[in-house]
This record gives C-alpha cells, structure tokens and sequence, in this order.
C-alpha cells in the first residue's frame, strides 16, 4: 500500500510540474509583453480583457488553430521530430529540481521535489544539452538557407556557452563538496554563495542567458537579418512548441541561479515561508531575463564568440583555481 501511495504522488508531482510548465507561457507573454510597453513608454496590451489579460488565451487560441504548414521539400520525419526534442530536455530536467524541504499536508511530509539525485547538477547538464539537437534539426530539416543559417548559429552558440557555464558551478560544488542540489542549498543556509562565488554567478548568468537565446544573445533568431532563425518555416502548435522551451529554459536558468548561488530557499531578514521566498528570487530573475530584452543590442555574431571563448572561458577556469587556492589554505593546519 505504502509503494502504491509513493508512486501516486510521484506521478501527481511529475503532472502538476507538466501543467505548470505547459501553461507557463501563458502569464510569462503577457508580463513580457506589459514590461516591453512600461519600459518603451507604452501600453502593451489592452484590448483583450482588463489590461490584455486575456491576450495570451487569444494567440493560444491561434496557435492551435492556424494551418499546420510543412515545406514541399521538408524532412517530414526530422520537421516534426524538432519541436518534441527542443521541447522535452527542460520538462524532463525539473525532475531532478528541487523547490523546498517538504510541507506538511493533513499530517504527512510531503517533499517539494520528484528526485533527490545525488548527481542532480551532472543530470541537469546532461539533459539539457539534447535540447541543440531539436534546433539544428528543426533548421536543417525545413530545407531552407535562412532557417540552416539559424540552427548552425545555435549550434555553435550553445556548445561554446554550455563549456564556461559548467566550469562556472564547479566553484559552488567544491564548497558543498556535493552536485546534489539540495545539499548545494543547505550548505548556503548562513551566507549565500554569491559572496564566495561572485565570478562563477556572473559566467554562469551570461552563459544563461546564451543558452536560453534571449537578447543580447538571440542569435539563433535574429529576426532583423535572419527572418525568424531555425523556426522561420514552422507555424502552429508546433512553433508554439518552440516558444514554450524558451520559456521553460528561462525559468530553468533562473532556477538554477537561484539554487546554486542565491542560497535557494533560504531567506535573510524578513521571515517569510521558504516556498515563498524561492518564487520570489525566481520571479526577480525571470524579470531581469525579459528586462535585458528591451535594454540591450544584440552582439554581433563575431562579438558573441569572442565573449564566450575569451572571456568566459578564462574567468570560469580562473575562478576554479582561486577557489580550490582559497578552499586548500583554508584547509591546512
């Protein structure tokens, strides 16, 4: 009985986690869309309900009704496989997340994740970076230049990003001497590790937001010289498969940084519930996310390349050393 009840909430979890990530874009559009206007001296959506509120039901209801369009000349396997690959590494990686220690419901513990793996930040990595394959797929099986040009621009982008933005945690494992997510949040339970991992949080935020293709690192997209990138010739539920990934890697990252460097669920001041307390961190960085969209200029492709190799690079590898310099004096008698 006690193994069938264990299994029911796993799945009750691993569904409420989908609809949540399934609907995400829904208030994530409009917020997006409401700073844009705020930020641009503008209104942003009106029209559709109180202050557009209802504006992300009504591109949800065009998504799924508009003509779902595959070139003549298209890969019709590889076209339709693309949006599923693009899509399910971050579903599949909040698994491995987690939100908190555990609530009480009706007298029982109830943890706030699926999975406590020991490995969780090496299986973060891992599945994550299947999510190119739905890109470069998506691009080459389209059969057209501009959407090639997109997905090879991706491709390239996120392996440079992905190497700085790995050796940026190595810090943050080295001072919990775990990569199990929640032994990462409880050995910041007195100071956050921020204040000992100032350069990682930096590489790991600007490898972020490449990783998630947002501006200033969109290059993947760059609607102004590249149409629409790798997703020019997809329309439909399955573009909207596209635009749900970003969305879900934007609050991946987000989540990410939150646990690794801004001590998770761990408050400082005002006492406020820890369930509350990682909502609020992770809300601050979604923010932050949309607000470099409408405040910085791309880079150019040549630019994006150089930061990652030439900067991040070096800055990641050079945290490492000092950290295990500081972490070995620290040690000896």
């Amino acid at each position: 009985m006690e193994l069938i009840v264990a299994l029911g909430l796993i799945v009750f979890k691993v569904a409420f986690l989908i609809a949540i990530l399934l609907l995400l874009p829904l208030p994530l559009t409009w917020l997006e869309r409401k700073i844009a206007g705020h930020i641009q001296q503008r209104m942003g959506p009106m029209r559709v309900g109180w202050h557009g509120l209802l504006q992300p039901v009504a591109d949800g209801i065009k998504l799924l009704t508009k003509e779902d369009h595959i070139p003549a000349e298209a890969d019709r396997f590889l076209f339709k496989l693309a949006p599923i690959l693009a899509l399910a590494p971050p579903f599949v990686v909040f698994v491995a997340i987690p939100f908190g220690e555990s609530i009480s419901v009706l007298g029982s513990e109830i943890t706030l994740y699926v999975s406590n793996m020991n490995v969780a930040l090496l299986f973060v990595f891992a599945v994550i970076g299947i999510e190119v394959y739905g890109v470069i797929f998506g691009g080459w099986a389209a059969n057209s230049k501009y959407a090639v040009l997109g997905s090879l621009r991706t491709c390239a982008q996120m392996i440079s990003y992905e190497i700085p933005m790995g050796f940026a945690v190595v810090g943050v494992v080295m001072l919990a001497q775990s990569m199990s997510l929640l032994d990462i949040v409880r050995a910041q339970t007195d100071v956050w590790n921020i204040v000992y991992q100032p350069v990682g949080f930096l590489v790991f935020f600007v490898a972020g937001l490449a990783e998630a293709q947002r501006i200033p690192f969109d290059l993947s997209e760059a609607e102004g010289d590249l149409g629409a990138g790798f997703h020019t010739e997809y329309s439909g539920i399955r573009f909207a498969f596209f635009m749900v990934s970003e969305y879900a890697i934007v609050l991946l990252v987000s989540v990410l940084v939150v646990i690794l460097f801004f001590g998770g669920w761990n408050g400082i001041l005002i006492p406020l519930p820890p369930l509350l307390w990682f909502v609020v961190k992770v809300a601050f960085f979604v923010y932050v996310f949309i607000w470099f969209r409408f405040t910085f200029p791309r880079y150019r492709y040549d630019q994006l390349m150089a930061i990652g190799w030439k900067v991040l690079l070096p800055l990641s590898m050079a945290n490492i050393i000092v950290t295990g310099v500081l972490l070995g004096a620290m040690a000896a008698p």
